[in-house]
């Protein structure tokens, strides 16, 4: 059986899911494109987080990339100027709340970012320079708790205002536009056992 795959820029707003169920109308992944049947997203970005998400049909290729042996890597834009002892902090790990319970971050690869990345508009305004500067940081991690690099960056003292996904394995974002779809012929998805 051939199985359908998709690289797609989630925009902003959108959920990582094709239906939901409670009463609130929310935007679903089946507004961007004419996804076949079976269709899945391979793991999640939240409501208000960008960029790179992949689909397929395959349950097996879900499991290999959801897999803790293939890097996620994030730009975060966040409030105030992160600065070099952060981004360690960062690197060695850090303590956040999961599930009611402190959970100690996995070493991770993080470094800012000085140039601003041109992901365009994003489709709620963030904010303004009147209430502070922001700058910008990579993430890279191969664990995935529930808003985990958001709080990361909360927990060294610079939130997170603005995520965007740019990278699963050697998958990049590169130049797709927020909304749209590139249908592959597969992932080509390395995993970090070198």
């Amino acid at each position: 059986m051939s199985h359908s795959h998709f690289i797609i820029h989630k925009p902003y707003g959108y959920l990582s899911q094709f239906i939901y169920e409670l009463k609130r109308k929310k935007k679903l992944l089946g507004e961007l494109h004419d996804f076949p049947k079976g269709t899945m997203a391979i793991g999640r970005l939240d409501e208000d987080s960008e960029g790179l998400l992949l689909l397929t049909t395959d349950g097996m290729m879900s499991e290999i990339i959801r897999s803790k042996k293939v890097d996620k890597e994030y730009y975060v834009q966040v409030d105030g100027i992160i600065h070099q002892e952060a981004i360690e902090q960062l690197q060695k790990g850090v303590e956040i709340g999961f599930n009611g319970t402190k959970y100690i971050t996995k070493r991770c690869k993080a470094f800012l970012i000085n140039e601003i990345p041109a992901f365009g508009a994003r489709g709620k305004k963030i904010r303004d320079e009147r209430h502070g500067p922001t700058s910008w940081a990579s993430i890279t991690v191969n664990e995935g708790k529930f808003r985990q690099v958001r709080k990361m960056t909360a927990a060294v003292g610079f939130p997170t205002l603005r995520l965007v996904r740019v990278r699963i394995g050697d998958v990049h974002l590169n130049d797709l536009q927020a909304g749209e779809v590139l249908e592959v012929s597969d992932f080509a998805v390395d995993s970090n056992e070198k």
